[in-house]
């Protein structure tokens, strides 16, 4: 359904200005009038994003990256400290906004808050571009009356999830370029070269050494049969996906994230900085414990880790402590137990578990580190043998004919 950009005043005399959805110009003109808002003018978007359950979207169930969320809540949070109107504010930064999804979603949220809804209240209707963690931290800040402060510690929380998710895309990166072009290499030499050189050496009518032969049955297999190679890996991955998607699919692949040799660490340890983080996010923004449990279990993306923090709310709920149940789960580093349990006696709780999200965000860093100075003299070793069988493989004929020739 088309969107319209709106500019009018409302039955007090104000400038407003915001979006509007409707089937044409006349209906959107009817639809402002029930709102009591008289247009000076209106103008049709390219933008046909809706947000609420249920309808189409040509951006299908795409979520608003933190980076982008980051920016605008810094920028809102500016806004409020100024004194400026929540209404101007979201006009002002949806006006500075190049995301559609995130333009048109401030642009409808605005328009409700305009009409009396509570911004927790219209952030709640666009799950996609607002998490549950943004709505309740807003929730919890206009019941406080410190809006504008929680903003900031919001656009804190975002810009750090992004700041560490791009290191991590920005270490692993060139091991997986490396893998890949490596793999195409091998791949070409395989299928297309080798084949060449094997009929000069089958022209020799002797007997080839075992490497060669292998070599040789090799090659054939995958210049014969590389489509099926294909095709099994497209079933293998819509398998695993499909897989995935049931609960004990699920399951399996996040307890194997966890298990995994050297990247199981690091999938653990990227999971407690996020967890911590938003834990004393939403503490320290006034959210009950509980709630602030389960928000944190829905953004944790490992099912092993949302299940441990199902037993940890259960327990609490019952009236014990949050590190008692941590550190019986077995699953999370003993540092975090400890830290928390210093938290609870102290009363500092939110800066520990924020202590806790740096000291693992650096221990990330570290390991990424680590990783690639082991990662990166694995494939190289691993490239060296493989075309290095090729050679010999090819040589070991050539070596055989000149020295029965000699």
């Amino acid at each position: 359904m088309p969107l319209f950009n709106y500019q009018g005043l409302n039955t007090k005399g104000k400038n407003i200005s915001g979006t509007i959805e409707a089937q044409g110009r006349r209906v959107a003109l009817a639809k402002l009038k029930e709102q009591q808002i008289y247009a000076t003018r209106i103008m049709e978007t390219t933008a046909t994003l809706r947000s609420r359950p249920g309808s189409r979207s040509i951006f299908p169930r795409r979520k608003v990256s933190s980076s982008v969320l980051g920016i605008a809540t810094r920028q809102l949070a500016i806004l409020l400290s100024a004194g400026i109107a929540l209404d101007d504010a979201l006009g002002t930064i949806r006006e500075q906004i190049e995301d559609p999804r995130l333009h048109v979603a401030l642009a409808e949220v605005r328009d409700a808050v305009i009409q009396g809804d509570a911004l927790h209240e219209a952030l709640c209707r666009h799950p996609l571009v607002f998490p549950s963690l943004f709505t309740n931290m807003v929730h919890a800040g206009e019941s406080s009356g410190t809006l504008d402060q929680v903003m900031a510690r919001l656009a804190d929380f975002l810009e750090e999830q992004a700041r560490l998710r791009n290191r991590i895309q920005a270490a692993l990166a060139y091991p997986i370029l490396m893998a890949l072009v490596g793999g195409a290499v091998l791949f070409f030499l395989i299928s297309f070269v080798v084949p060449r050189v094997t009929r000069m050496l089958d022209d020799m009518g002797e007997t080839l050494p075992l490497p060669t032969r292998l070599l040789i049955a090799l090659s054939d297999f995958m210049s014969q049969y590389w489509w099926l190679l294909i095709l099994m890996g497209i079933f293998a991955f819509i398998a695993s996906r499909r897989y995935a998607a049931t609960e004990a699919g699920r399951l399996f692949f996040d307890r194997l994230k966890l298990r995994m040799p050297l990247f199981g660490k690091l999938s653990l340890q990227v999971s407690t900085a996020q967890l911590s983080r938003t834990l004393s996010t939403l503490l320290h923004s006034g959210v009950p414990l509980l709630s602030a449990l389960e928000i944190t279990r829905n953004l944790v993306n490992n099912r092993v880790l949302s299940d441990c923090l199902d037993d940890t709310a259960i327990a609490v709920r019952e009236g014990e402590g949050l590190s008692s149940p941590l550190a019986r789960s077995g699953v999370f580093p003993p540092m975090l137990a400890q830290m928390v349990a210093v938290g609870e006696k102290s009363g500092t709780l939110e800066e520990m578990l924020a202590k806790v999200a740096d000291a693992f965000e650096n221990q990330v860093e570290t390991t990424i580190a680590g990783l690639l100075s082991l990662l990166e003299p694995i494939m190289i070793l691993v490239m060296g043998v493989l075309v290095g069988f090729i050679v010999l493989s090819i040589l070991l004929p050539i070596f055989q004919a000149s020295s029965g020739f000699g």
